[in-house]
């Protein structure tokens, strides 16, 4: 079958191609990838990946067709995009007709998706990536008016591509719930990409025991819940660090934890393998989100061996086995998330059975090897019951 993937992040995909999510699904089907990226020339797109590389580059039986994004500014940016996923889109499917489309987010993405459907007579699956009823409304601490039209605008999206759709890819059973006109969209259920074999296990407790959060932007991530627990926890746990990872210095609410900011670090940005390596060094993973489809960085930390701690919101719950492989808190709860916080840190066999968990959990249930199965069954399974 022959699949065309709309992608929406402009974050480039791995240069290790054993890592690529396309290499690996190539084993069950080929097609086509719609690539935003953040640079603006050909020649700093093919000085990353290599001469040869632009327009496309192929893995496997894919060959992504890249969107050089950085070449706009502002509005245009976006309606450029758009315009790329139309028109590349449908130049590509006279080329070979598609049977399936699949697009990452439900909303003006999905809009470009649904053209392309009616346009092409391609069956099309929405993949849901986030609490659809959480957006928008969680990452400040107040919600304006205009926070307030585009959770509005997310909805009318997701209505809309529920009525375009024949299949809704989720991250959890109950991703939707609340939502009674999408009851009878068809769906698969099943985690999103993580390179789980390529996650080594944790060499052993870092010599500077530490909290780590990695995530963006703060609020929404539960920053300030941290800094908080963290704050009331520290005297009993001297040697202990917070670090951070994903946001900048002036958009973190410091006062929180002002007696301990000594023992706070904000991090710069670093490569991904940087990233891994740093998750694998921390005592305790935290992520207190206030919204979240299925986080890859808490697979990320579990496939390293890490305890976790996370809010119970979106499919978190399905990953955090509360007890078994770390603890879940109620969203917004910085006095549960203390309690947690002290109770791990307290116990050395307790991180090490949480972590051991975790680890099996993670090589086993939600490997690449799994969603690229679990990929296929929902291409296959939505082609097939259209023809039926």
């Amino acid at each position: 079958m022959r699949v065309l993937y709309l992608l929406a992040t402009y974050v480039p995909p791995p240069l290790d191609v054993e890592a690529d999510r396309f290499g690996l699904l190539s084993e069950f089907l080929e097609g086509d990838v719609l690539q935003p990226i953040w640079t603006d020339t050909p020649e700093k797109l093919e000085g990353h990946f290599g001469p040869g590389t632009y327009p496309a580059m192929t893995r496997g039986r894919f060959r992504y067709h890249w969107f050089l994004g950085w070449k706009y500014s502002g509005l245009r940016r976006q309606f450029e995009l758009w315009r790329f996923y139309l028109h590349k889109g449908l130049e590509l499917n006279r080329q070979h007709k598609y049977d399936c489309i699949v697009v990452y987010s439900h909303q003006m993405g999905a809009a470009m998706a649904s053209l392309l459907k009616m346009l092409t007579g391609s069956k099309l699956v929405v993949e849901i990536m986030t609490s659809p009823q959480l957006v928008h409304l969680t990452d400040a601490p107040s919600i304006s008016f205009g926070k307030r039209l585009s959770h509005l605008f997310s909805d009318f999206c997701l209505h809309a591509s529920g009525f375009f759709a024949d299949r809704f890819h989720l991250l959890s059973r109950d991703q939707l719930a609340g939502y009674s006109w999408l009851k009878n969209v068809p769906v698969s259920v099943f985690h999103d990409f993580v390179p789980v074999s390529r996650i080594k296990e944790r060499p052993g407790p870092s010599e500077e025991p530490f909290v780590l959060l990695v995530g963006t932007p703060w609020y929404l991530k539960g920053v300030d819940l941290l800094l908080q627990a963290f704050a009331e926890i520290a005297p009993e746990f001297p040697g202990v660090r917070l670090k951070m990872l994903g946001y900048s210095y002036g958009g973190v609410p410091m006062d929180k934890a002002a007696s301990v900011k000594d023992r706070i670090e904000i991090l710069k940005a670093v490569t991904h393998l940087e990233a891994m390596q740093l998750i694998a060094q921390a005592t305790v993973f935290v992520l207190p989100s206030r919204c979240e489809g299925l986080p890859r960085v808490l697979i990320e930390a579990m496939a390293a061996g890490v305890p976790v701690i996370a809010s119970d919101v979106g499919g978190i719950p399905h990953l955090v086995r509360d007890g078994e492989n770390g603890f879940l808190i109620p969203s917004g709860d910085a006095k549960a998330l203390a309690a947690k916080l002290r109770i791990m840190l307290g116990d050395e066999q307790l991180r090490k059975r949480m972590g051991d968990e975790g680890y099996r959990r993670a090589h086993e249930e939600l490997t690449e090897r799994v969603w690229a199965e679990k990929s296929f069954e929902m291409v296959r399974d939505t082609v097939n019951a259209a023809k039926s």
